[in-house]
Order: structure tokens, then C-alpha cells, then sequence
């Protein structure tokens, strides 16, 4: 028999199987949910892989597969029962018709849809167990609000359930949930419970004081999307300094530090949230002349890096649905403060703030964060910071302005050599209308 014969048949159903499960996951991307729950990949896992793991609690299929001791099956039953206490003369039965009938929709919403690893029982358990996990949490069902004994664990549940982009599941299956427990709208929505939570979560951070219309199609698809949607910038912020007229746009390349900005003339300011100012922490802004950068205060904690890094996740997995705004903030960040002497300048100028060890904690940790990631900067609808990167550049090209800033750098953060050079200038001015009239005085009488 010859070693190397092809079994036709086999690898014909083999492609064939692949093909139609391709073809359902294309069908899902024009669905009505079309933002997919997917796994980080290894190149932007591997720089941190502890950043996209839960620690307490899992939710969804993937760590459901991956970290079984995770699935907290009895506080999850708890849940149940506290969902069903809350309820009208509503069984399990009726729980279980509910998420059966839209579980091949939910299936739909992953990358992966998990036929061969979790059979339907197992895959209606798990989404009916974490829903009603989510809203005794966070939903305002029993009271509302992840309010445990230990306060780490508290913090554990809030980061595994809201900030994990492998974390979770499509907000339909809550939103349904919900219904059966409080029907005719009683108590409002899953979306407005939900929502006020993650609002109130992001403004306690001072990350974010935006209201977007999440009650509006096509609403949030799971939690990570919801707090998303709150980070959008409004408009992408336009400064004077641009290509515009000049010819070709130049490229886009990297953002300097801060501290090569500084020192070439620019200014660094902190935006405040809310009236007049920023509503995100997305929303930087460079004032007409390209002289000031305005930049939304950035609270930096234990925490921040991770949050930011599965926003850029959700939108690796999604650069059409939800857009690539995170990423080029994250982008602008890393480059801008990459470094102590950065961060010490902004943390003057009151832009950062951080309860971390050190500046070079910081500063390694915001270096660090776009490690995995792709990223068009040309693009201006990908890059929205991408005008404001052009008004820099050409301020920091610009030859007089520099010249002015060195002089400023050197000579007038000193007050003593500011008042020596104003005296030599004085004397320099004195001495040359002095050599004018003694020609003056000659030429008039030799």
C-alpha cells in the first residue's frame, strides 16, 4: 500500500465541515449582534497573559473550558434562586425555554461556537447560571450591586465580569432574563440597570462622563462593549496645524515623548471631565496654535493597564463594529509617557496621577502596553488622534519655535540668569546708541 495515498473521502468532509462552520461565523458578523466574543490572540496574550485571565469568577464558555475552578457553581445557583425569588410564579422550566430558544444565537456571538466541547444542556446551564450571576451583581435584581464581605474579591468580581473580553456573554441573554423576572418593564430594562452601574463605575475612576443612548439599537452587545461605548470621544478633535494646502499628508509615524514636545515649545495641560471639558478620557485636544496639548487627567491604578488592554482586544476583534478609538489613545499614551522623565512632566502638569509604586512603574507600564497590538495610524477613521499628531509635528518642526523654547529652557526657568540676560541686553542696547551718537556728534562736528 503506498505510505503516502490520500484518504479523499475523509478530508472532503473534513474541509466541508470547516466550510460551513466558516460560513456560520460569516452569517454572524451581519446578525443583529454583530460584535463577536473572541479569544485574545497569542502575540498580544503573551506580553501579558495574566491581564485577559479571570481570577474569580468565569464567565461564558471560554474559561468555562479553560478554568473549571472558576465557574462558582454554588454562588451561581444562589444567583438563580435569588432571580427566581424576585420573579412572579416563574419556574426553572420557564428559565430553561427561555435561554434554549436562543441559544443557537447566542453561540453566534462567539468566535468559536463551541459545538465540540459544550453539548446544549451544558451550554443552556452555563448561560442561564452566569446571566443571573450578573444581574444579582450588577443588574439590580435582590437588592443590586457586588457588595461581599471581602473587599479584594469585590473588586476581583467587578474587573472578571466587566473588563475581560474573553469574559463574557452576549447581553441579550441578560436582557432576556431580566424580562421573564420582571415583566412589563417593571424596574427597567437589563441595559438601564446595567448601564447605571458601569456609568457610576467609570465616573468614580474618572475615566469617563458620557451617557451614550445604550437603549438604542444597536445597544451593547456584552458588558466589555457597554463600558466601551461610554470611552467614545465625541468628535475626533481637529488642530489648526495640519497638512491641509501643503501637499501630500505626511505619513503618520510615531508620537514623541513628552518631554521632546516640551522642549520644542509645547505646553501640556489637564482637561477636566465634565460642563465644557472632556467627556472621556479619550478626548485630547490640541488648542488652535499648536501650542498647548490638552489632555483629560488620567487616574492610574493597579488595574488601568488592564482594562485598556482588553478595550484594545475587543476592538482587534472587532475594528469594524466598535471601531479602533482605544487603541490609538492607548497608542498616543504609551509613546507620549514611555518614560520617568515623562511621566514625571505630565504627572507636574496634573495629567497623570497614580497610586503605583514609582514614575518608573508607570512609565514601564504604559511602554509596555501596545505590545501585540496592530495599528494603522494613516487612517483617519481608525486614528482619530491623527490631525492632532500633524499639528505636533509641524510645531515641533517648526525651527523658531524651538530656538524659542531652548532659549526659554535654559536661560528663563533660572530667574538670576533671566535677569542677567535682560541686564547684559539693556547694557548691549546702551552701549550701541552710545557708539550712534559719538558718530552722530563726529560727522556733524569733525
Amino acid at each position: 500500500m503506498d505510505a503516502h495515498a490520500v484518504d479523499i473521502p475523509s478530508l472532503a468532509e473534513e474541509l466541508r465541515k470547516e466550510l460551513a462552520t466558516a460560513d456560520a461565523l460569516a452569517a454572524r458578523s451581519a446578525s443583529l449582534y454583530p460584535v463577536v466574543i473572541a479569544e485574545v490572540g497569542p502575540r498580544t496574550r503573551n506580553v501579558c497573559p495574566e491581564d485577559y485571565d479571570p481570577s474569580h469568577v468565569s464567565i461564558g464558555p471560554y474559561h468555562h473550558i479553560k478554568n473549571p475552578k472558576l465557574v462558582r457553581k454554588q454562588d451561581k445557583i444562589r444567583s438563580l434562586s435569588t432571580v427566581m425569588s424576585a420573579a412572579a410564579r416563574v419556574d426553572v422550566k420557564s428559565y430553561i425555554d427561555v435561554v434554549a430558544g436562543i441559544e443557537a444565537k447566542a453561540r453566534s456571538c462567539y468566535a468559536n461556537t463551541f459545538d465540540n466541547h459544550i453539548d446544549s444542556n451544558d451550554f443552556v446551564r452555563m448561560l442561564l447560571l452566569d446571566a443571573c450571576y450578573v444581574l444579582v451583581n450588577f443588574g439590580g435584581i435582590g437588592g443590586g450591586g457586588h457588595r461581599g464581605s471581602d473587599m479584594m474579591e469585590d473588586v476581583g468580581v467587578v474587573r472578571d465580569v466587566i473588563y475581560l473580553a474573553e469574559n463574557q456573554i452576549p447581553f441579550f441573554v441578560v436582557d432576556e432574563i431580566r424580562k421573564l423576572t420582571i415583566p412589563d418593564g417593571g424596574g427597567g430594562s437589563a441595559p438601564d440597570a446595567i448601564t447605571g452601574y458601569v456609568r457610576k463605575l467609570l465616573r468614580e475612576l474618572q475615566y469617563s462622563v458620557a451617557t451614550p443612548a445604550v437603549a438604542e439599537p444597536p445597544g451593547p452587545d456584552n458588558l466589555l462593549h457597554l463600558l466601551h461605548m461610554h470611552l467614545m470621544p465625541t468628535v475626533a478633535l481637529p488642530s489648526s496645524r495640519s497638512t491641509v494646502g501643503t501637499g501630500k499628508p505626511r505619513r503618520f509615524g510615531r508620537w514623541r515623548s513628552a518631554t521632546e514636545y516640551y522642549c520644542a515649545g509645547v505646553g501640556f495641560r489637564s482637561r477636566p471631565l465634565g460642563g465644557k471639558g472632556a467627556r472621556s478620557i479619550l478626548e485630547v485636544k490640541l488648542d488652535y496654535y499648536g501650542r498647548t496639548l490638552e489632555i483629560p487627567h488620567l487616574k492610574i491604578d493597579a488595574e488601568t493597564s488592564r482594562l485598556l488592554r482588553n478595550l484594545m482586544a475587543l476592538e482587534q476583534s472587532n475594528p469594524e463594529e466598535v471601531g479602533s478609538h482605544v487603541t490609538a489613545y492607548c497608542v498616543f499614551l504609551s509613546q507620549l509617557a514611555g518614560t520617568v522623565q515623562d511621566v514625571e512632566l505630565l504627572s507636574r502638569r496634573g495629567i497623570i496621577a497614580h497610586g503605583l509604586g514609582s514614575h518608573n512603574e508607570v512609565a514601564t507600564s504604559l511602554a509596555n502596553l501596545c505590545k501585540g497590538i496592530a495599528f494603522g495610524g494613516d487612517d483617519p477613521e481608525s486614528n482619530y488622534l491623527r490631525a492632532t499628531w500633524e499639528g505636533l509635528e509641524e510645531s515641533f518642526r517648526s525651527r523658531p519655535r524651538r530656538w524659542a523654547a531652548w532659549l526659554m529652557l535654559k536661560y528663563f526657568r533660572n530667574p538670576w540668569l533671566a535677569v542677567g540676560l535682560a541686564a547684559a541686553g539693556v547694557g548691549l542696547v546702551c552701549t550701541v546708541v552710545q557708539a550712534v551718537y559719538a558718530v552722530l556728534a563726529y560727522t556733524s562736528n569733525p
